[in-house]
């Protein structure tokens, strides 16, 4: 007895459901295109944003203040000869109190240069110069100036001219802590400097030494936030830095991110849902780590090192599911 013939209403639920599942997989691929055509308007925006950044920070950073740093250096040097003192001694005055005090004053000297510190002069008209010496790795880094007026020994102090960095909280310090405590003032704007110095090195640090294998960097002014994008490998990884306060030389805050590739095999397609299509990513907590715990170039080295084996265990893992 020969099977019977399905009722054309199961024909047509069929064909129906087809339709659907088509119109279903044509809307997938149209949100994930929307999705890349979107990331990619974004991502061109920043770059240009980037740019005017960078021609925006270029041009502050240049004409005037250079004009004002030229003028303050040639100032501070005249300050410097003007305090310089050359002692003659004759035969009979010297002894060896003399010597253990000339000695104590170059031990003093010596340790004043080890440190990073500020230089202090007196200027003409009532003010105070300081010039603050940066350093990276050991090595001399940035000069930077600012000059105290006080018209009267009553009157509290304001600072009047500087060769500082706009974009750090110089008014704020002043606000605090210049009129009450005009030592903690210079040596917290000290900090604040060094601190500022030792972030931006460490990150034209990266660029010089691993450049070919980072693709988009961003960072703030200040450089307390620095991300950047790893592009050089199976996955994307994006890492995200943060630091709480401008003191800090390590992020109070990171986040590392392994976005697997669209065309890598490894993808899980089981799911046909329109998440499914976008790529998952997983967190890096070692290299989240290493970059709280070691300067950014150190943190930077460990985490190329220890990423092929990181990600092989994260596909491992994936592929069990």
């Amino acid at each position: 007895m020969g099977s019977r013939a399905s009722p054309p209403h199961d024909y047509l639920h069929m064909h129906v459901e087809q339709l659907r599942r088509r119109h279903q997989s044509l809307s997938e691929l149209t949100y994930a295109r929307d999705e890349d055509a979107k990331l990619e308007t974004t991502r061109a925006r920043l770059s240009n944003i980037l740019k005017r950044h960078e021609d925006l920070k270029e041009r502050l950073s240049r004409d005037s203040d250079k004009l004002i740093f030229e003028r303050l250096q040639k100032e501070f040097e005249g300050a410097r000869a003007a305090q310089t003192e050359e002692i003659s001694i004759d035969d009979d005055d010297w002894n060896d109190g003399l010597l253990a005090t000339i000695r104590e004053k170059v031990h003093m000297e010596a340790d004043r240069k080890a440190m990073a510190n500020q230089v202090i002069y007196c200027l003409d008209g009532a003010r105070i110069g300081i010039q603050f010496e940066t350093f990276f790795a050991g090595e001399p880094c940035e000069i930077f100036h600012c000059v105290l007026e006080s018209k009267s020994f009553l009157e509290k102090m304001t600072l009047i001219e500087h060769t500082l960095p706009f974009f750090l909280p110089i008014r704020e310090l002043e606000s605090d802590l210049l009129s009450s405590n005009a030592i903690k003032f210079i040596d917290h704007l000290e900090e604040i400097l060094q601190a500022y110095i030792d972030r931006r090195e460490q990150v034209r640090l990266i660029k010089e030494l691993y450049g070919n294998q980072i693709g988009e960097l961003f960072h703030s002014l200040p450089y307390n936030v620095i991300e950047f994008v790893l592009e050089d490998f199976e996955c994307k990884v994006t890492v995200s830095i943060r630091y709480s306060d401008l003191l800090l030389t390590l992020p109070s805050q990171a986040r590392v991110l392994a976005w697997p590739l669209r065309s890598s095999k490894r993808i899980s397609t089981r799911s046909s849902s329109a998440s499914a299509a976008q790529p998952v990513p997983f967190r890096l907590p070692y290299a989240e780590e290493a970059l709280k715990t070691l300067c950014l170039p150190e943190a930077y080295a460990d985490i190329v090192l220890d990423l092929p084996h990181a990600l092989k265990g994260i596909f491992s893992a994936q592929d069990s599911d």
